[in-house]
């Protein structure tokens, strides 16, 4: 067991809280040495991830705080009738870990791919929605997530340190990385690194750069990002997930309903699922990595604001 790793966090915590169940359905690979320190506290129900969800609901109910770990496609999916029913409307403290979703499954095909899991879950109402942008923020995420009260699902991300993080995780609130008020690139997950790669690219093109790792799309920093969207001149929201539900549509429905104008420039997947590959083919071949999303930037700035949707920049009053 690797000392920082996921796998040691939660093994800790487990030890000092005998509540703490972890659960998975037949996907081990980054919790391989639990079951020995665990004992009857780990739970593997095979590859049936109903039963999983359900087993944790039942588990919830009598006092304990299960940790359920699948592929994040089938999690969210397959299983949520059982999400919403089981552990939403009750609002159990059912934490659902989500094993590659968005880009992190790279290779796989359409049926692996968990690019709506943001928007499925974020529309259960009480659902916390966790989205590190890497392992070091998902360890110190945690132990906040486990002691809430609330059911959570987390976007697993094992990748290795994007930035030095420098402000404490809480629940809700964002994480401000680089300061600028040319442009607002709001972000999550292992997009952050992008954002950052973005950045370095227009910061030498003399084009301030703020970029906000929003850490936890629900509850949402909405402080950060309406001082974000009112201190600049492009709002931009990049994110390996589908632009419908996901961080666009979570921004623009704030700005809507707190009545700011922003210009706003989304930058995700439109309506199709993305080409397997490696994960810096698939960037470049979705023109997400950071020297696209860079040009893309750039080339918002320079063009007159249109009025039509998509990927280009939209007035949101």
């Amino acid at each position: 067991m690797t000392s920082g790793s996921y796998e040691s966090a939660l093994a800790a915590i487990a030890a000092e809280r005998r509540d703490i169940i972890v659960m998975t359905a037949e996907n081990r690979a980054p919790i391989r040495h639990l079951p020995a320190l665990l004992g009857e506290r780990f739970v593997d129900v095979g590859i049936c991830e109903q039963t999983l969800v359900g087993a944790a609901a039942g588990l919830a109910l009598r006092g304990r705080t299960p940790v359920a770990h699948a592929l994040a496609a089938f999690l969210v999916m397959r299983a949520y009738e059982f999400i919403r029913t089981d552990v939403g409307i009750g609002r159990l403290p059912v934490k659902l870990v989500g094993y590659v979703p968005g880009f992190l499954s790279e290779g796989n095909g359409p049926t692996h791919q968990a690019i709506e899991d943001v928007a499925l879950m974020r529309g259960i109402p009480g659902m916390q929605v966790f989205c590190p942008a890497d392992e070091a923020e998902l360890v110190a995420g945690l132990p906040a997530i486990l002691a809430s009260p609330q059911p959570c699902y987390v976007r697993y991300n094992a990748l290795p340190p994007v930035c030095e993080h420098p402000a404490p995780f809480s629940i809700g609130r964002a994480e401000c990385v680089a300061e600028g008020d040319g442009v607002a690139i709001l972000t999550y997950g292992l997009m952050l690194r992008e954002a950052l790669r973005a950045r370095a690219i227009l910061e030498a093109r003399h084009v301030p750069v703020q970029v906000l790792n929003l850490r936890m799309l629900k509850p949402l920093d909405e402080p950060a990002v309406l001082a974000a969207a009112r201190g600049t001149e492009l709002l931009v929201t990049l994110e390996d997930h589908l632009l419908t539900g996901g961080l666009h549509s979570i921004v623009a429905e704030l700005l809507v309903r707190s009545g700011v104008r922003a210009r706003l420039l989304a930058l995700g997947l439109e309506e199709r699922w993305f080409r397997p590959a490696p994960l810096p083919a698939v960037l470049r071949h979705e023109g997400l990595s950071g020297a696209r999303v860079a040009e893309r930037i750039l080339e918002t700035l320079i063009r007159p604001l249109p009025f039509h949707s998509g990927s280009s920049p939209c007035p949101i009053e």
